[in-house]
């Protein structure tokens, strides 16, 4: 697909002067355990499928000029998603959200869309705190068993744990913000834990109570059910939802 410009490359608007429509949507049920990559590609088509008028990267890769969150892990669900989409001229940011439903997979569905300034950081970087809930369940695992494992790793300052082939570790004290444990009504463990990443340090919920677990001597949970319930920028002790207020300066360098 060309760039709908006519003008010399240098003359086209940058992608902060493009307006930004900002998407939130919910990734669940077996949509849940879609990769991040293909998850980029099925948006992308159903983008297209809207038929809202995109914008068109003027690099050698020509790409639609969406940013995502940060992603989910395989296997975790959210009801509180992100993408950003420039578009080469604004639309009602409702017919853009009636147009993005009916292109989109239920278990994908936005729920909601608005502008936000051209001018704010890649989304990924900018929403550095997020909240989630983990039920588990396992031999053993109870509350108290839980909190002794986090608080075991807490005291270390950091957890070390295998990605693959590589070893991977991260600051405790920068990414575990808080935490609760409580009993669940029907049996196993509800866990809500409160994260924040940044300079490429990422938590993983299941990564971490695994790991909690494993340090007093239990087995890993044999059921373990992760949920993204809330994201947020945090920058200078203030705390900032997605769709706004936003603040007139941003000290990250916009993408």
């Amino acid at each position: 697909m060309t760039q709908p410009f006519s003008a010399r490359p240098q003359d086209l608007p940058t992608k902060a002067e493009l307006a930004r429509l900002r998407v939130e949507y919910v990734k669940d049920s077996r949509l849940s355990y879609l990769g991040h990559l293909d998850l980029i590609a099925t948006i992308e088509r159903c983008v297209r499928r809207s038929r809202l008028p995109f914008s068109i990267g003027n690099g050698f890769a020509r790409r639609m000029r969406l940013q995502f969150s940060g992603a989910l892990p395989v296997g975790a669900s959210s009801c509180c998603e992100y993408f950003d989409l420039r578009l080469t001229e604004p639309v009602d940011a409702k017919v853009a959200l009636d147009a993005l439903r009916a292109a989109t997979p239920r278990a994908l569905a936005p729920t909601s869309a608005s502008y936000v300034p051209g001018t704010l950081p890649a989304l990924e970087a900018w929403l550095n705190r997020a909240t989630w809930c983990v039920d588990l369940s396992g031999a053993g695992i109870s509350p108290a068993s839980v909190i002794e494992g986090i608080e075991s790793l807490r005291a270390d300052g950091k957890l070390t744990y295998l990605r693959g082939d590589k070893e991977k570790t991260v600051s405790l004290e920068q990414c575990l913000v808080d935490y609760s444990v409580e009993a669940k009504p029907d049996g196993g463990v509800a866990v809500g834990l409160e994260t924040r990443s940044g300079n490429g340090a990422f938590l993983r919920p299941g990564i971490l109570l695994s790991a909690a677990v494993e340090r007093i001597g239990l087995e890993a949970p044999s059921v373990m059910r992760t949920r993204r319930t809330f994201q947020l920028h945090e920058e200078d002790g203030r705390l900032v939802e997605p769709f706004g207020p936003f603040a007139e300066s941003h000290q990250t360098p916009v993408s």
